[in-house]
C-alpha cells in the first residue's frame, strides 16, 4: 500500500483480494459501518470480479500454457542433446516449423535451467565425454576377454 502525490490509496491485488474476501462475509450493512477506505460497492464489486474470474476462461488458459510450455521445453532439450551442432537459431528454426514460436532469450534459459551449455561449448564437451567414455568401455571389454583367456589357457 502507498500513496500517490495526490495522497489517493492505491491497494495491491493482493491486499485487494483479502478486503472483498472479509467484505463479503461482513455484507453490505457491516461494510456501510466499517468500509473507511472504500466504498461498500467498491469491495462488492471487487468481490464480484474475483467470482467472475473463477468461471472465466484464464485458468484454463494458464493450464494449456503450462501444457505448452512442457512441450516446448521437452523438444528444446531433445533437439539440444540429439544435435550437438545446433545452436539456438536453429533450434528455434525447427521448432518454429513445429508450429512452436520461442525467442532466442527463451531458449537459452529453458536449455540453461537444464543444465546444457550453448551450441560450440555443448559440441566440444559432449564429443570428448563421448570419446573418452567409449574408450573406458572398449578397455573393460578388452581387460575381461583378457583375462577370460588367461583363465581358459591354464
Amino acid at each position: 500500500m502507498h500513496f500517490t502525490r495526490k495522497l489517493t490509496l492505491k491497494l495491491s491485488n493482493a491486499q485487494r483480494y483479502k478486503l472483498a474476501k472479509r467484505g463479503k462475509k461482513l455484507g453490505r450493512k457491516g461494510l456501510l459501518e466499517y468500509a473507511s477506505i472504500v466504498t461498500p460497492d467498491t469491495i462488492l464489486a471487487w468481490h464480484r470480479r474475483l467470482v467472475a474470474l473463477k468461471y472465466t476462461a484464464k485458468r484454463r488458459l494458464k493450464a494449456d500454457r503450462q501444457k505448452r510450455m512442457e512441450v516446448i521445453q521437452e523438444l528444446c532439450v531433445q533437439f539440444a542433446e540429439e544435435n550437438m551442432s545446433w545452436g539456438y537459431g536453429r533450434i528455434q528454426g525447427a521448432l518454429a516449423n513445429l508450429g512452436y514460436n520461442v525467442s532466442m532469450t527463451t531458449m537459452g534459459n529453458i536449455l540453461r535451467a537444464k543444465g546444457i551449455v550453448p551450441s560450440p561449448e555443448r559440441g566440444k564437451l559432449s564429443n570428448w565425454t563421448k570419446h573418452d567414455s567409449a574408450k573406458m568401455v572398449h578397455r573393460r571389454c578388452v581387460r575381461r576377454d583378457v583375462n577370460a583367456g588367461a583363465l581358459w589357457a591354464a
